[in-house]
């Protein structure tokens, strides 16, 4: 019985291991518009209008409080250049290419899932 007992611990153990990383990456990129200013990013680096045109739906207050977040968290850089006015350019960080894969695997679960919902 203490055998038992002692799986269904290790069990449990493991499933808080697998959450707890888990719930900290959702923290990081949670919301409908993170992964996709990651993704606009990811062929070249953006000012704040460019960003605002490929992600579509998106309001400039929500895109500015998205790439702020997004900064504190390391996944892109902000440059400020020395212009009048001044130019600032957004690039995706090696943390933020380091989302390559898991974005790949989401864009084909993505078509995967349109096909099972829509039947196409």
């Amino acid at each position: 019985m203490a055998k038992n007992n002692r799986k269904i611990e290790d069990q449990k153990l493991e499933c808080t291991q697998a959450i707890l990383p888990v719930k900290d990456a959702l923290d990081v990129l949670n919301g409908r518009w993170k992964l996709q200013i990651i993704i606009s990013l990811y062929y070249e680096n953006k000012r704040f209008n460019e960003i605002s045109k490929e992600v579509h739906g998106i309001t400039d207050k929500v895109l500015s409080k998205e790439l702020k977040d997004m900064e504190l968290n390391k996944l892109i850089s902000r440059t400020v250049y020395d212009t009048f006015p001044p130019t600032v350019e957004y690039a995706i960080t090696e943390h933020g290419r380091s989302l390559k894969k898991i974005l790949v695997e989401l864009s084909k679960w993505g078509l995967k899932h349109r096909k099972v919902i829509l039947g196409k």
